[in-house]
């Protein structure tokens, strides 16, 4: 059984012990990987502000019709699953703890601020679209870091549809490499295709980095690889693949960092106390 496969049969069964009834792509066909709405597939209702977020996002996530589920009702949306692990948080100023899980701050570090979700950094004005990042955390009294920019990946990196290279258009303008001449150097390898990477999608990640850059400046935002980890060869490569864009583009002074979602959660569950549903759900659901 391959990795993006063994990750829906494990939700599917999770489903089963909740009771959730399951539909198709198109209702009664494609296969059963859909909960018939938006709330099955969450701990709690989308905070208003977050379904404001999603909407005006590029990803149509919450665009389901008759017999047509949006995608966040997937099982294996990683809309859903980053929803599940941030959206909790808005009801909260002080976010000391989801970020300290994250591996973004030391556990002692007290962090109030905010979190949105489908951001999206203009790269170059001439582009019509910028890329959306899955959730950017922005604490209130920043120091260095302005933001904190989540990267979040469920089934995705497991796919048999891969992923696309860098378009040559990012290349042609040199005004947003500068001080970037390693992450560059990477690019160019990437583009148009990139046959770098299996499971890593290395342009996106580029792309996120030049769109934060150009905001905040480099130094002053952190991105973060969110990812769902499976046993055996995939695992291990993707891994490695991280590894290698995290020495690349460390050169250039970006920081970047990786935990996985089991790592995550483990590290939430520390502080079950005050949150026993939340991490009740988290560690029946993905661990």
């Amino acid at each position: 059984m391959n990795s993006s496969k063994y990750i829906i049969v494990k939700q599917i069964e999770w489903a089963k012990n909740q009771n959730i009834n399951l539909i198709g792509s198109q209702g009664a066909r494609g296969r059963k990987i859909y909960t018939t709405s938006i709330e099955e597939n969450l701990f709690q209702p989308l905070n208003q502000q977050t379904r404001e977020e999603l909407i005006e996002g590029d990803g149509s996530e919450l665009n389901g019709r008759t017999n047509h589920p949006a995608k966040i009702q997937a099982l294996n949306s990683s809309s859903a699953l980053g929803i599940n692990i941030f959206d909790y948080w808005r009801n909260f100023s002080d976010i000391s703890i989801i970020v300290s899980a994250c591996g973004l701050t030391r556990s002692d570090n007290q962090i109030t601020g905010k979190i949105q979700f489908e951001q999206k950094f203009s790269i170059d004005d001439r582009f019509q679209y910028a890329p959306n990042l899955d959730v950017v955390i922005y604490p209130d009294n920043p120091k260095t870091i302005k933001a904190y920019g989540v990267e979040c990946k469920f089934t995705e990196p497991y796919s048999s549809r891969g992923h696309g290279g860098l378009d040559e258009k990012y290349l042609e303008n040199q005004e947003i490499w500068q001080k970037l001449s390693n992450t560059k150097s990477l690019a160019q390898k990437i583009s148009p295709i990139d046959s770098e990477s299996i499971y890593l999608h290395t342009a996106q990640l580029i792309k996120h980095i030049l769109g934060l850059n150009r905001k905040f400046g480099r130094g002053a935002f952190r991105l973060l690889y969110l990812w769902y980890d499976v046993l055996g060869e995939p695992g291990y490569r993707h891994n490695q693949e991280i590894e290698r864009f995290s020495e690349v583009v460390r050169l250039d002074g970006i920081k970047f960092h990786s935990i996985t979602y089991q790592e995550l959660i483990i590290n939430l569950a520390k502080h079950r106390a005050g949150h026993e549903m939340y991490i009740r759900y988290l560690t029946d659901r993905y661990l």
